[in-house]
């Protein structure tokens, strides 16, 4: 009699494997987890070689001392590990430390003890629907520390907002799509989890008689040519303000934009790339902006004489009187002073740039061409943001038509313009 095959023995260290049930195959093996001691790891292919090629893989990370996630990690383990190990490397610095600010005000209180790996939809739902309703001065421990809300028997029900929701959520959703990209996971249960759509906020952009209003106040301000290329072309504020001499051809009445101006927790002041890619474009300068750009140049070179020593040539366009740079939260100070003073009805800096475009489509410019001042990423941003123009504009063509066969009754008044902020 034949004795049976023996199986080949695994490796020390090779770890566990073996195919599931619905076909897929898992593997197991420990690692050096994000807490520093050892855990299990579970990853899964649909082959035998893949499942335990993944699996050499995190062995041989944990192997070079690198943390690695495991499914057994908790949920407060897994998102430092994702923060500090994952998304710090395709975040911008002020997006991240947003993440981080979520994480730690909301995340880790609300679901840090639970398993990753047992996490459920229903866990998710129950946070969220918690979150909605928590007052944040009791549940981050404000009250007591500023005596006042529940800890005097008052509480001021200060509630996150649906935006603020919402993000909470996206931010947990990305974490986990990464533990399911990385075969950590077979699900990402916070996708199954439906989230209150929140009402969007509104403003109405300066009408074309307002934007005559800024730009005749605008004449007698040191930054003159700042706000009058904000309005005219819809620049974003650190686009503005990172931008050098070197990017304006005066002669051929362009301009590169190809950095901005952020101030960041860790590197201050600090020029960092376009927000996206199709942010870094060659736009068209308007010829108003020419000449205010010409004179700010001579008042640039009167203002360098008058600091001597103290000046500071940076490049940039825009800057203090010393050359140093300007800092984006001085300009909105000073942006909502010249508001005041100039009696113009209060918007953001921001909202500049909406005006621009609702102005534009109003003229009947095609949106591809926005899209492409604006520098939009996809034209579907642009046609979702100035939908209610687009709307507005529909309405006056069919008015048009109405009135070529013969429809004599007056239109409906037109309701304000609105934008949607983004």
């Amino acid at each position: 009699m034949t004795a049976p095959k023996r199986k080949k023995a695994r490796a020390n260290g090779e770890g566990t494997i073996y195919q599931r049930k619905d076909g897929r195959w898992e593997a197991a093996g420990y690692v050096l987890a994000a807490d520093g001691t050892s855990k299990r790891v579970r990853v899964y292919g649909s082959t035998r070689r893949g499942a335990a090629d993944k699996l050499a893989e995190k062995i041989a990370d944990s192997n070079r001392g690198v943390p690695v996630a495991t499914a057994d990690s908790t949920v407060s383990d897994y998102l430092t590990y994702w923060l500090n190990g994952v998304a710090i490397h395709s975040l911008r610095e002020n997006t991240h430390t947003r993440y981080a600010t979520c994480v730690r005000l909301h995340l880790i209180p609300g679901l840090g003890t639970k398993k990753i790996a047992r996490l459920t939809a229903k866990d998710v739902r129950t946070f969220l629907d918690r979150l909605r309703t928590a007052c944040q001065c009791c549940a981050q421990g404000l009250d007591v520390e500023r005596k006042r809300c529940c800890a005097v028997g008052e509480c001021c029900q200060k509630r996150l907002s649906a935006l603020t929701v919402t993000y909470v959520h996206s931010v947990l959703k990305s974490a986990l799509e990464h533990a399911v990209r990385e075969d950590e996971l077979p699900r990402n249960v916070a996708r199954n989890v439906k989230t209150t759509t929140h009402q969007p906020k509104r403003f109405r952009p300066l009408t074309a008689a307002e934007a005559r209003q800024f730009l005749d106040a605008a004449r007698t301000d040191r930054l003159h040519a700042l706000y009058e290329l904000a309005l005219r072309t819809g620049l974003r504020k650190g686009e503005l303000l990172g931008l050098h001499w070197d990017d304006l051809d005066l002669n051929a009445g362009t301009a590169s934009i190809r950095r901005s101006l952020q101030r960041t927790r860790t590197g201050g002041l600090t020029h960092l790339p376009t927000k996206t890619r199709a942010s870094e474009r060659r736009i068209a300068v308007p010829t108003e902006c020419l000449h205010s750009l010409k004179e700010h140049k001579q008042q640039r070179d009167k203002e360098r004489e008058t600091a001597g020593s103290a000046w500071q040539d940076s490049g940039l366009v825009f800057t203090t009187p010393t050359g140093r740079p300007l800092d984006p939260a001085n300009l909105t100070r000073r942006f909502r002073s010249f508001l005041n003073r100039a009696s113009i009805r209060l918007i953001r800096f921001h909202d500049l740039r909406h005006s621009t475009a609702t102005l534009l489509l109003e003229q009947g410019v095609d949106l591809v061409v926005i899209k492409e001042l604006l520098g939009h990423a996809h034209i579907g941003v642009t046609a979702g943001v100035y939908a209610h123009v687009r709307l507005r504009l529909q309405r006056q063509a069919i008015d048009t038509l109405s009135g070529a066969l013969g429809y004599t009754e007056e239109p409906p008044d037109e309701p304000p313009a609105a934008t949607l902020v983004r």
